[in-house]
């Protein structure tokens, strides 16, 4: 069973995406994030490694990532991102369903 992102964060083969708007990822993200909303997650999936690159900073994730896992706020918009990279030719796809509110919590503690 899936746990919370920070429980698989050692994985070297963990691609973390935070699909939260910027005022969100302004308030506070989960470390190792890649930030990209989820209003530009379809294209920057589209996007040759070359753009991704210039866009995020970051090599793009291969199709065959081990671990590919989005969050948002409180889980809905992950569950959307999920299937989008699925669509896109994703295969290992994970959402983080506690989500980024979950996490903080916990965190807090």
């Amino acid at each position: 069973k899936f746990r919370a992102p920070t429980d698989l964060i050692w994985l070297s083969d963990l691609v973390l995406i935070d699909v939260r708007s910027q005022g969100e990822v302004a308030g506070g993200r989960i470390p190792g994030a890649i930030h990209i909303p989820i209003h530009a997650l379809d294209a920057a999936l589209r996007m040759n490694p070359d753009d991704f690159k210039a866009n995020y900073g970051l090599v793009k994730p291969p199709l065959n990532v081990p671990q590919l896992v989005f969050y948002c706020q409180a889980g809905g918009r992950s569950r959307m991102a999920a299937t989008t990279a699925i669509r896109n030719g994703y295969i290992n796809v994970r959402d983080y369903a506690g989500a980024y509110s979950e996490w903080s919590r916990k965190e807090r503690k």
